[in-house]
């Protein structure tokens, strides 16, 4: 992790989009009961779609866009030094994920041995050396995973042929989950059996055997983050912003239709990361990013995208700190009318929900996390530093 001031002009339509999605994130990881959550701030049961189900892969979208356009400085040829950047960065990425899983295990277990009467070091040590629970995959392992993938092709194939690769790795994933028993939403699933068998239960998401940034499954993530590769390299191949938004509409409208018919054979399915899914959401995201090069780079309305703006500029550091912010809250208690609460519940439980109902304090607890984030990244915005991961 490096922090820099940049130099370079960056794409503002690209840095908002990627603004929406890592507050997207946030808002959605974070609401202040999760009994009590609107509907189109959850994700869907099994197959289908929510607005929810679109912010993760709209951010892996954005990736591939970014990775063309930092693999550029390259010439798209392949080195050893840059092979060991893309796979420092990947690693980074992963690690960084497998901390915040083990700092939320590690916080968790601290406080399930309280009544265990053991020694303050007896208790610390079991907590921080509680491994054999240890979630492994996660949303930056499948970041982390994807990127790196992405970026050794985008250095080892010529570029014309990607989009062949990405047309095998789907229909690949497809046969699989057709002869698999891929759609189905239990431990009989071709999925849930290679997860289970090689990271172990104990090491897996508690989804009815499903993992959902499972082993099989990042086959079509790699896929998407290539498609987004490959949308990027269409975009910037011409120079007027106009054709680069009638491209990315062109091609996010043929996609997400693409999409749309064949998920009468595949249905859309995000904790399965469906083929389906990824071309209905890798062409509402492109249809998106069309949408807003208008909006910003053509008409030139930039006052109300500044929010975004300050995620969209450091999105894996914003990221990350409202993933450590979250634990946080959830593990930090007091004591409130002589009984323990952790801050989360004093906000949402004594501030918010008698006033605000269920509901309604549910999700305002939610967006003021999320303004509570963009003011941290606010911050860093207006001193112009980037936080690379």
């Amino acid at each position: 992790m490096s922090i820099t001031t940049p130099t370079n002009k960056r794409l503002l339509a690209l840095d908002i989009l990627r603004g929406i999605t890592i507050a997207g994130m946030i808002m959605v990881n974070n609401p202040g009961s999760w009994s009590f959550v609107y509907a189109p701030l959850g994700h869907a049961a099994w197959h289908g779609l929510t607005p929810t189900d679109l912010v993760f892969p709209f951010f892996m979208f954005i990736m591939g866009i970014s990775t063309y356009i930092s693999l550029k400085k390259y010439d798209f040829t392949f080195s050893y030094s840059a092979m060991r950047k893309i796979i420092r960065r990947t690693a980074v990425i992963f690690a960084i994920g497998l901390g915040i899983a083990w700092f939320g295990l590690t916080c968790r277990t601290w406080h399930g041995l309280a009544d265990e009467g053991l020694s303050f070091g007896a208790r610390l040590w079991q907590s921080v050396s509680n491994f054999g629970h240890l979630r492994i995959l996660g949303v930056m392992q499948r970041l982390a995973l994807s990127y790196g993938a992405t970026a050794l092709i985008a250095l080892t194939i010529r570029h014309h042929r990607i989009p062949y690769l990405i047309v095998a790795l789907l229909g690949g994933y497809t046969v699989l989950l057709l002869v698999g028993n891929g759609l189905a939403y239990n431990e009989t699933n071709i999925l849930s059996i290679v997860d289970r068998a090689v990271l172990g239960v104990n090491h897996m998401y508690k989804d009815k055997g499903i993992e959902p940034e499972g082993l099989l499954s990042t086959i079509p993530a790699i896929a998407h983050v290539l498609i987004g590769f490959c949308c990027g390299r269409a975009m910037l191949g011409v120079t007027e912003v106009r054709d680069k938004m009638l491209r990315l509409f062109l091609i996010g409208t043929a996609m997400a239709f693409a999409g749309w018919l064949l998920s009468y054979g595949c249905p859309i399915n995000k904790k399965i990361w469906s083929p389906t899914f990824v071309l209905v959401t890798c062409g509402m995201a492109s249809g998106l990013l069309a949408l807003l090069i208008w909006i910003i780079d053509v008409k030139r309305h930039t006052k109300w995208c500044r929010f975004f703006e300050a995620f969209g500029v450091n999105p894996l550091f914003m990221y990350v700190a409202g993933a450590v912010f979250s634990i946080l809250l959830g593990n930090i208690y007091l004591t409130y009318n002589g009984n323990p609460i952790t801050l989360k519940g004093f906000f949402y439980d004594v501030c918010l929900r008698p006033w605000a109902g269920d509901y309604g304090g549910s999700f305002l607890f939610a967006t003021l996390f999320v303004a509570f984030n963009w003011l941290i990244g606010f911050i860093l915005y207006k001193k112009k530093i980037y936080i690379k991961i």
